[in-house]
């Protein structure tokens, strides 16, 4: 399928945006002199364990991405407030990709994990509307689409309803990063109002558009 990317034009940052961009980087600049320091000044005669350089890695890893993704959210923040209702109606019958909740009707979801990078396992723990674990599953160390069949700890079916699922990367055996797994899913209303524009998906879920990573055509 197409997907449809999102792009604008170069700007000036917002006061706030500049603000918030600004204190990431400055947390990833410190995060990078801090781990210098660190190798600088290490026992020779006792060195770190190279495992534990490893988790250091991922978290600096994650902290660039974090960066990185701030800044492109900002920038289509920004495209979603400069957009009337006549152009997200256009987005109407399109599938959306987000981190909103999954709505199982008892038919496979398709996610779209992005594991951080030197992950050695990932682990998906699905929880209900109540907030309730209810089943974890391993699944491979890929960006590649992932078929979620819905099956519960006792590998039965769950009944249908919202769920939650977090994706966990792992490096030997520590988790190092936990988030809220994207997918794909139908649009079906477009809604404007104060806190901006949100639209309505396939079973009911609303997310804010800010939250929508990418656009096709329904399969």
């Amino acid at each position: 399928m197409d997907v449809t990317s999102v792009s604008t034009p170069p700007r000036s940052a917002t006061p706030a945006q500049a603000a918030g961009t600004g204190k990431l980087s400055s947390d990833f600049n410190t995060f990078l002199k801090m781990l210098t320091v660190q190798m600088q000044n290490q026992d020779p005669m006792n060195p770190i364990d190279s495992a534990d350089y490893a988790v250091q890695l991922a978290t600096f890893s994650g902290v660039e991405q974090q960066v990185r993704t701030n800044q492109l959210l900002q920038d289509m923040q920004s495209r979603f407030a400069q957009m009337g209702m006549a152009d997200m109606a256009t987005w109407i019958g399109k599938e959306a990709r987000s981190d909103a909740a999954v709505v199982y009707a008892g038919a496979p979801v398709t996610l779209s994990p992005n594991p951080v990078a030197g992950a050695t396992s990932v682990t998906l723990a699905i929880r209900n509307e109540s907030g309730t674990l209810v089943a974890r599953e391993e699944i491979p160390v890929s960006a590649q689409p992932y078929q979620w069949l819905g099956a519960g700890a006792d590998g039965s079916p769950l009944p249908p309803g919202r769920y939650t699922i977090t994706q966990e990367s792992l490096i030997d055996g520590e988790v190092v990063d936990s988030r809220a797994v994207e997918h794909y899913a139908r649009v079906v209303e477009a809604r404007g109002g104060s806190g901006g524009t949100s639209l309505v998906l396939q079973g009911g879920v609303e997310v804010p558009a800010t939250r929508v990573t990418a656009l096709r055509e329904a399969s």
